[in-house]
């Protein structure tokens, strides 16, 4: 048996930790997605830093932001994005490079810039853009048509999200008195496996059917809040429904690729709920016109006919007899009163009647 160099588990630990630490002596800023992040008791957060490409991981390292740093960095971060540090995310840190006997490699975090996040967000918007506008699929909602009357509404929203009481409330007391049927399909509306639910939800509003409209609807958030928004996979299935999809997320200065691909998109629930709201008083009001139109040309077509009727009469009145008689004519007639129109139809001894304004005078014709 040839002699070997032995080590124990220990000195092996130390070579690779004096390699590790002697090979990457200094801090350096390093660009990876967030895998998970656990904010523990005693102060201290812990990190699982990945890397990935086409779907495949490539490298993963733990991290940790010791007690001393964190509470800043958190609050620094939270300023700057508006949102919690939170898996999904792309971020870029100062690490220092860590090895111990006992838990392998950490990354040590001490700095984190958060507009690298937020220009990782804004440039994975760009690319979803670019793809859907390839696929042609920026304009397929805007193809489809939308019922005169929609009355069936499928809400997607987080069932106890502020709103969805507020578009539920709004269309309800509408002052017109309108009704609407509005179902809620439930799903989450943030974080990284929002896209996933909205997309189930949208499917068992197909699987359900009759529906004349979906609904979207998320109030605000942050930028960061709200980037699910521009998921490619969800703005894929948003364009792809068969159902006209409306959309009400986030603030007035938000513009989500879900805005974009839907059919139409407001900003708030309650001006969604306006927008079915008015295409129903729009529809009543070109009924009430229609019906006054309808009255007003009844009643010129019976003043017309009453107009006729009348001029009827008075010719009818002018060629009355009887009416020419007051003006100082008679009108001569036989015994059977058979008008005689010419003398020369009458004989001598014949006996007439004759008719005046006031009575008649029966005679004998010398």
């Amino acid at each position: 048996m040839e002699d070997h160099h032995e080590l124990t588990l220990l000195e092996l630990q130390e070579i690779i930790r004096d390699g590790v630490e002697s090979a990457v002596p200094d801090k350096l800023w390093i660009k990876a997605e967030v895998a998970s992040v656990q904010a523990r008791g005693n102060g201290h957060c812990y990190l699982e830093l990945s890397q990935s490409e086409d779907g495949r991981l490539l490298a993963k390292a733990r991290a940790v932001i010791w007690k001393s740093v964190w509470f800043a960095l958190k609050r620094y971060f939270r300023e700057a994005t508006g949102s919690e540090l939170a898996p999904g995310m792309q971020v870029m840190v100062r690490v220092q490079a860590s090895y111990s006997e006992l838990y392998g490699l950490t990354l040590v975090v001490d700095e984190l810039e958060p507009q690298y996040t937020l220009g990782a967000a804004e440039l994975e918007k760009r690319k979803t853009i670019e793809r859907l506008t390839e696929e042609g699929l920026m304009d397929r909602q805007k193809e489809l048509e939308l019922a005169e009357l929609p009355y069936a509404l499928a809400v997607i929203s987080a069932s106890d999200a502020a709103g969805f009481g507020d578009f539920c409330r709004h269309i309800e007391e509408n002052e017109y008195g309108f009704k609407f049927r509005v179902d809620l399909f439930p799903a989450t509306m943030q974080g990284e496996n929002a896209p996933e639910s909205i997309v189930d939800a949208m499917e068992q509003v197909e699987i359900a059917g009759g529906y004349d409209a979906v609904l979207i609807m998320r109030g605000g958030g942050s930028t960061l809040d709200l980037s699910c928004f521009d998921d490619y996979g969800l703005a894929f299935a948003i364009a792809s429904c068969p159902i006209p999809v409306f959309t009400a997320i986030g603030h007035d200065r938000d513009y989500h690729v879900a805005d974009m691909v839907a059919f139409d998109f407001v900003k708030t629930p309650t001006a969604l709920a306006d927008l079915f709201i008015d295409a129903f008083a729009a529809e009543d009001e070109r009924i009430s016109a229609f019906s006054t139109r309808l009255r007003v040309a009844l009643s010129n077509r019976i003043s017309a006919m009453e107009s006729a009727v009348s001029v009827l009469e008075q010719r009818i009145k002018a060629a009355d007899p009887r009416n020419i008689l007051t003006r100082g004519y008679s009108l001569v007639t036989d015994a059977d009163g058979v008008v005689l129109n010419s003398a020369s139809a009458i004989r001598s001894g014949q006996r007439v009647r004759l008719l005046f304004a006031d009575g008649h005078v029966d005679a004998e014709v010398l």
